[in-house]
């Protein structure tokens, strides 16, 4: 049996909370067998346990109407951890105020606090090293286009 992505993402979509509170980070289907269909979904206020769920059920649901109840594959839902890239702009809305490591389409790296989100990138309060000192220059706009990976900087401080 072949899943269909695009078919699986329809299903997916219509799975979702009709408010929008919830987004599609990623899906991905394995090409096993017995396919494992993985969704990572986001929201401004993050995705808890239930809410995962909940898409799961009515994702699994819409997914053996279409392809039968016999239809052998593993799904799971899950939020983007700590650890993954922000892959879609609606996600920096509630890291403002967090460091950010990011890597650039031009391959130079920068890190910083995020400041705020704008329509078409980020503003970043670059931090650099001067000497032995840790200078924070003033914010600067940084295009969504220019990102290639951004991960939130975890501090235990």
């Amino acid at each position: 049996m072949k899943l269909d992505r695009a078919r699986l993402s329809e299903m997916l979509q219509d799975s979702l909370p009709t408010d929008g509170s919830l987004f599609v980070v990623d899906l991905t289907v394995s090409d096993a067998i017995r396919p494992k269909v993985t969704v990572t979904l986001d929201g401004e206020q993050g995705v808890g346990i239930d809410e995962c769920a909940q898409i799961s059920r009515r994702l699994a649901r819409r997914v053996d109407e279409e392809y039968g109840e016999d239809a052998s594959y593993t799904l799971e839902v899950t939020s983007p951890g700590a650890d993954q890239p922000l892959r879609d702009a609606r996600q920096y809305t509630r890291h403002v105020g967090r460091s950010l490591s990011l890597k650039l389409t031009d391959g130079t790296e920068k890190s910083g606090i995020l400041e705020a989100v704008e329509a078409e990138g980020i503003q970043l309060a670059e931090v650099v090293k001067e000497k032995s000192k840790k200078k924070t220059l003033p914010a600067a706009l940084v295009p969504f286009a220019s990102i290639q990976e951004a991960k939130v900087v975890i501090s235990f401080k």
